[in-house]
């Protein structure tokens, strides 16, 4: 994986994520503020799953469990639409709390991710 790509994408959830709580702990309900955080989230983790075809084909490959990598990957691609879609359906503050928490479950992945595929030992 690209370190500085990882960096910014795991800053990117954790912006999106402290947006989320602040917003739903303020009263807010859902809106097109509270939702282009993980929608931005979802962009970066589509962008990841490119890199990560990619990457083992221009000399990147990974070091650790590539099963254990994508594992992570395509759950962290299911958990932004379906914050946003718990956040169009209940239509509450907490809803948006929880887009928060799940933008942060993202850049925890994010950080998880990168360590898989460039600190483990073969």
């Amino acid at each position: 994986m690209i370190l500085g790509f990882t960096t910014v994408a795991a800053i990117i959830a954790g912006v999106a994520a402290l947006l989320g709580l602040g917003l739903g702990l303020a009263g807010r309900k859902p809106s097109d503020v509270s939702l282009a955080g993980p929608a931005v989230v979802e962009l970066t983790l589509l962008a990841q799953l490119v890199i990560a075809i990619v990457a083992p084909f221009v000399g990147n490959p990974p070091t650790g469990s590539i099963a254990e990598f994508y594992a992570y990957l395509i759950s962290a691609l299911v958990i932004p639409p379906a914050a946003i879609f718990w956040a169009l359906t209940e239509r509450t503050r907490w809803s948006v709390v929880v887009v928060g928490i799940a933008c942060f479950a993202v850049a925890v992945m994010f950080v998880r991710m990168q360590i898989i595929w460039t600190v483990q030992g073969a």
